[in-house]
């Protein structure tokens, strides 16, 4: 299946909240959202004692759409500016996107 647009989201600790809003505002796309969320995850090796014991880590969700000509770019252009910072991402193809 041929998608025309997916959504690529990444889990951002706070201290690069800054760095990756300049990241992400010097490519080309339609814009992006951001959200304080709680990651959850067995992998406990870059959260500090506190966050081990309560079980989450504060991270910045930052959310996008792009087109396919524009991943490809996007991911490489990410993996090289924040290489080894711990962001966690995923890309999704997106079904529907409107506004009601």
């Amino acid at each position: 299946m041929n998608y025309t647009e997916f959504q690529v989201t990444l889990n951002v600790p706070p201290l690069l909240e800054d760095a990756m809003v300049d990241c992400l505002l010097a490519i080309d796309s339609d814009g992006f959202s951001s959200l304080n969320v709680n990651a959850h995850t067995t992998n406990h090796e870059q959260m500090s004692l506190l966050e081990q014991v309560s079980g989450r880590q504060k991270m910045i969700r930052f959310e996008m759409y792009v087109k396919p000509s524009q991943l490809q770019p996007l991911m490489t252009h990410l993996k090289q500016t924040m290489h080894g910072a711990g962001i966690q991402y995923w890309v999704l193809p997106v079904l529907e996107r409107g506004t009601i």
